[in-house]
């Protein structure tokens, strides 16, 4: 697995709009900034709710909600309170497929204010605050505050604020953000409120995604008529994409809607004839190669081919790939992401990341039905939607990849590898990330030791479970920094000292002797109980 870089390759389809001036400079400074995109006038609250509907601009972190329908919501329920609503920009991006925010972060931070600033002009708004989780943006962010001499200063007519939250998935949802910049973890809360009406120290408060704000001030520029001559009529514009994957050249795009997805992925270098593509990220869903050849890039078009456009993340996988294999790593990652605040997450997922394993492994029939007993039992039962998200995903997979599923229950396996495509955070990404999970370590156990006590099963069901031949099964994932305890305590509990915490890096070379006295399936039969 490799980790995507902060800002990888940005490339653009027809005339740049939010990428405007990527090719004079790589950071656009104020000065900058300016002389390409030029002045911005202000706009009253309803002219601009206006404008963001006749453009249909929709939130482009995921969720899709209409722009103008927050801005107005906002704007009620200020009124009705007689308080100053907030503004916040979501510039959290936590999955690891993601990079598109990071990219405009970076390089045009004052697009993404542009839009965040006529929103709070026109709200009446007197708190601006800016969410981001990595170190390149935060600097960035920072920078171009003081570069328009914004700060949190008192007695400043608008207040402006950075926030940094972990680069974790469930960081970067809106409730999760909101409960980060009142001041507490950023996990998701245990109850749900409308942002519009309690959000940042309990005032209305307009949340919307980096993208969205850039996208607000183009068309701020353009005007409707003109920004709508791009794209398709039903979904004008452009979306920023990350391609990655099985691609030669990870890469940001920006692209008109309507562009075939065909042509992307080639921008991109992929496969001729991908196996299939995952769209929407982590918490999306799997194409096949013919739906992937027939899409065209647009929320209806990937939904209508059973795809979800998402934030935007786009990864194919090459027919040489075990696309089970592939999808077992992003379980594993999926099930470490948990907030572990919630059984169906922190123990669902990993139960369904095992099963995975157990089918891949070849548990036949059997454990394909106990996969999608477990990917079923999740679903809508969570604090946050990370569980559903990933359910999505386990199910995704199973759907879209019918012939491997079949190769794997009935024959054993499909004959293929796992290279290991979809990019996960590398050891660097994770000793950086504050507060991070996974904690950087993981579940070994020495085979020439265990005698299939299974008290290690009892204290850490998520993560160690009773494989079919009576001896325990570990979770590929690292240890969740709020399951660390608890594995400690496994690891003391062993009698025979079989169970251990290592780093999570590379995987270490085995030692050629011991690799000599197991079998390939790794040799807990074999050696069974009583080996001394």
């Amino acid at each position: 697995m490799t980790a995507l870089p902060d800002v990888p390759e940005v490339r653009v389809i027809g005339l740049p709009h939010l990428t405007q001036g990527f090719d004079l400079v790589e950071r656009l400074d104020l000065p900058m900034h300016l002389k390409v995109h030029g002045p911005l006038e202000a706009m009253t609250g309803e002219r601009l709710a206006q404008l963001a509907e006749h453009i249909s601009l929709t939130g482009r972190g995921g969720a899709g909600f209409p722009f103008h329908k927050k801005l107005r919501a906002v704007a009620n329920s200020a009124i009705k309170k007689g308080v100053r609503p907030v503004v916040v920009v979501n510039g959290s991006e936590g999955e690891p497929p993601c990079r598109k925010d990071t990219v405009m972060l970076n390089r045009a931070p004052h697009l993404i204010l542009d839009g965040a600033l006529l929103a709070a002009e026109a709200l009446g708004a007197r708190t601006l605050v800016v969410v981001v989780t990595r170190n390149s943006t935060e600097v960035s962010i920072r920078a171009a505050l003081a570069e328009r001499g914004l700060s949190d200063r008192r007695g400043q007519q608008l207040r402006a604020r950075v926030v940094r939250t972990p680069e974790r998935m469930v960081s970067g949802a809106g409730a999760s953000v909101i409960r980060a910049v009142n001041g507490g973890p950023a996990l998701p809360p245990g109850r749900s409120a409308r942002t519009s009406d309690s959000g940042v120290a309990g005032l209305p408060t307009l949340l919307s995604n980096a993208e969205t704000f850039a996208q607000l001030a183009v068309a701020a520029r353009f005007g409707a008529r003109r920004y709508n001559h791009t794209g398709l009529e039903d979904e004008p514009g452009t979306v920023m994409l990350t391609i990655s994957g099985a691609v030669a050249r990870p890469m940001v795009i920006e692209a008109p809607t309507g562009v075939p997805l065909p042509y992307v992925l080639q921008m991109a270098g992929a496969p001729p004839v991908p196996q299939g593509v995952l769209t929407g990220g982590y918490h999306g869903n799997w194409m096949d190669s013919t739906a992937a050849h027939e899409a065209v890039i647009s929320k209806a078009s990937f939904s209508a081919y059973g795809g979800a456009l998402g934030a935007g993340a786009i990864l194919p996988i090459g027919p040489e790939s075990c696309p089970l294999g592939e999808a077992l790593h992003v379980a594993n990652w999926l099930a470490a992401e948990t907030a572990g605040q919630c059984g169906p997450c922190y123990r669902g997922l990993p139960a369904a990341a095992g099963g995975l394993s157990d089918v891949i492994n070849g548990g036949g029939q059997a454990a394909l039905e106990a996969l999608r007993m477990v990917t079923q039992a999740v679903k809508g039962r969570g604090v946050c939607h990370h569980p559903d998200g990933s359910a999505r995903f386990f199910a995704s997979t199973l759907s879209a990849f019918t012939d491997d599923l079949a190769a794997h229950v009935l024959h054993g396996g499909c004959g293929r590898e796992t290279f290991g495509v979809l990019p996960l955070p590398g050891p660097e990404q994770e000793e950086a990330a504050e507060e991070s999970i996974p904690s950087g370590e993981k579940l070994v156990i020495d085979w020439t030791l265990c005698e299939g006590h299974l008290l290690c099963t009892d204290v850490l069901p998520e993560l160690i479970r009773k494989a079919p031949d009576g001896f325990p099964a570990l979770s590929d994932a690292s240890v969740p920094s709020h399951l660390k305890a608890r594995a400690e305590r496994a690891v003391a509990r062993c009698p025979e000292l079989a169970l251990r915490l290592e780093p999570s890096g590379p995987p270490r070379p085995a030692k050629p002797a011991a690799r000599a006295e197991l079998p390939p399936g790794g040799g807990r039969k074999a050696l069974g109980p009583g080996r001394g």
